[in-house]
């Protein structure tokens, strides 16, 4: 087929009449079309060649200018990037004040098993029961003929038990990486360490988190990837908690008490250093939940912390301290102490008769329920409210544990005149043994209130709670208390011990009170001129049955027990005994 080209009409019958050849006419518009074309096309080339420039253009660009900012920063290792579900095994040491280790991190291993690439189930479910007692071999050998790809055997085995496991020969056994929290001291410390269990975990990986006591009150700061091999360093001392947990546990044996707690902290700054509650339990094995009976009675149950008690007469000293400090009444100032004194339907009477009058300081000295409860008439209801909460016992105790959280005192609802008079003398109000330290040390401390704390390094608060004299007063009154007053027990040569006892009865689940069941307390300080340290023994329904009848009483069962500690943790402490000035009557100088 001839192709017939398009020919201009008008320009054909022109180049007819002129007699041209009209083939030049479609010759020549066809090499303008294809002139027309070329250009185009050359257009279009030149425009993708410029666009490929550019980009090139900025890879190179952006590679320079990454290259330039590399080699202008500081070299550092290259890290891959952590996905969001990461496991991180990781987790700070901890350890006391002088840096002696509490709670550490060791390598073991976990087992498991596939049981598809188990060649004899029996007999690997017979091998394991003979290396783990505890397990059942019929159990054993019924998850591995069962559907299941995956089982744990033990997240966590000794290397004796591991080399046992890989002997049995079975390549469907097998072993990932666990890091383990030791604490190499074992019961020590228990209460304030608490305990770790694994939270998420894997096969080659699991992390480790607190469930109590500090490792999980500061559980973000231990598992903290950036703090490195930075351990956490507590305020306790390890010689000193090992000191009071033995004498502790020897006086509770003793003094037959179901419980016991010690707490002994510096009175200038809050600093605990030793915090004991006895039964304690083993944090390396620790039970994963309260037994059976009352919570109170279990092993990790924090006496110190969760427990609330009336603490009895030691309350005392906070009703002569405000009344000395507001100038209602003098050391020297006469208390009507004639019993029993009526409040409506009540009736307050003290342990024995001691007179119609007693100076404050002898109220303090003897005990006098009536005595201390007058001065708490002239304080008042609503002055006597706002300084125990300055103390800071209407509150939980600000400690870094997670189990002060349900340490809340048992505060009247109602505060009216009665409750003035009975929390004088330490009933109707609970706080724990942590509240009555740190307000002892508040007040015997010059009268700077302090904030408990288990975490080296703290500073007292700067707020004052009562005068330097209101302070240097209650000391002498303390001091008395033990030279001639009901803690003679607890002189402990050198050492000017001052205190105050408490016997409080205990109060019964339907109301009323135990007639031969007490909390025998004892808070003091060492020394009595210049105070370092607070410490506060309480023991639950302790019987001394050395006399002819039992005794129940804080000066016969606290008190001997905290001097004991104090005879024991005071030259630990560096504390060098006052040897007091003899006479020399008698003594002839040697002439040179």
């Amino acid at each position: 087929m001839t192709r017939i080209p398009l020919r201009p009409l008008a320009r054909i019958l022109v180049a007819r009449q002129t007699g041209e050849n009209p083939d030049k006419i479609e010759r020549a518009i066809l090499a303008a079309r294809h002139e027309a074309g070329r250009d185009g096309q050359r257009e279009r080339v030149e425009g993708r060649l410029l666009a490929l420039a550019l980009v090139f253009l900025a890879a190179f660009a952006t590679v320079g200018a990454k290259m330039a900012v590399l080699a202008t920063s500081e070299p550092v290792e290259p890290k891959a990037a952590a996905s969001s579900t990461q496991i991180v095994a990781a987790r700070a040491d901890i350890t006391d004040r002088n840096g002696r280790t509490l709670a550490t991190n060791l390598s073991t291993h976990s087992v498991y098993a596939q049981p598809q690439h188990l060649i004899s189930p029996d007999i690997a479910a017979q091998k394991l029961a003979q290396i783990f007692p505890d397990l059942d071999e019929q159990h054993l050998y019924q998850r591995f003929t069962g559907p299941r790809k995956f089982l744990w055997i033990r997240r966590r085995i000794s290397p004796e038990q591991r080399d046992a496991v890989q002997n049995i020969g079975e390549p469907g056994l097998l072993f990932g990486p666990r890091e383990m929290r030791l604490y190499p001291n074992g019961r020590l410390a228990a209460h304030v360490l608490g305990g770790v269990s694994f939270g998420r975990e894997g096969v080659s990986a699991a992390e480790l988190v607190g469930v109590a006591g500090i490792e999980r009150a500061m559980d973000d700061e231990l598992r903290d990837p950036g703090r490195g091999d930075v351990p956490l360093t507590l305020s306790l001392d390890l010689t000193v908690q090992a000191a009071v947990e033995h004498v502790l546990e020897g006086g509770m044996r003793v003094m037959n008490a179901k419980g016991a707690v010690a707490v002994l902290m510096d009175a200038r700054n809050g600093e605990i250093l030793s915090l004991v509650s006895l039964p304690d339990f083993d944090p390396n094995d620790r039970p994963s939940h309260f037994a059976a009976g009352k919570p109170s009675e279990n092993p990790i149950f924090n006496r110190a912390v969760q427990g609330v008690y009336e603490l009895g007469s030691t309350f005392k000293v906070f009703a002569a301290a405000q009344g000395l400090d507001e100038q209602l009444v003098a050391r020297d100032t006469l208390i009507d102490t004639k019993g029993p004194l009526k409040w409506g339907r009540y009736s307050i009477s003290d342990f024995r008769d001691y007179g119609p009058n007693l100076s404050v300081e002898d109220v303090i000295v003897k005990s006098s329920n009536v005595g201390t409860a007058r001065i708490a008439i002239m304080i008042g209801e609503n002055r006597q409210r706002e300084f125990l909460e300055r103390l800071g016992l209407f509150a939980p105790v600000p400690l870094e544990l997670v189990e002060v959280r349900t340490a809340r005192p048992l505060v009247p609802k109602n505060w009216s005149g009665i409750h003035t008079i009975t929390v004088s003398y330490g009933h109707g109000i609970s706080v724990s043994p942590v509240h009555l330290a740190a307000a002892y040390a508040s007040i015997l401390n010059g009268g700077v209130k302090v904030l408990p704390t288990l975490v080296k390094g703290a500073e007292a608060t700067g707020e004052r709670v009562v005068s330097v004299e209101t302070s240097r007063q209650m000391r002498e009154i303390l001091r008395q208390v033990v030279t001639r007053g009901t803690a003679r027990q607890a002189e402990v040569p050198g050492y000017h011990v001052a205190g105050k006892t408490g016997t409080a009865d205990k109060p019964k689940p339907g109301g009323g009170y135990h007639d031969d069941k007490v909390i025998a307390t004892f808070a003091s300080v060492f020394p009595a001129n210049d105070p370092r340290y607070v410490l506060v023994v309480a023991l639950d329904e302790p019987v001394e049955t050395s006399g002819r009848e039992p005794r129940r009483t804080a000066g016969w069962t606290a008190v001997p027990v905290a001097a004991e500690i104090i005879r024991r943790a005071a030259p630990i402490l560096g504390l060098a005994p006052d040897i007091e000035s003899r006479s020399r009557q008698g003594v002839k100088l040697a002439q040179f």
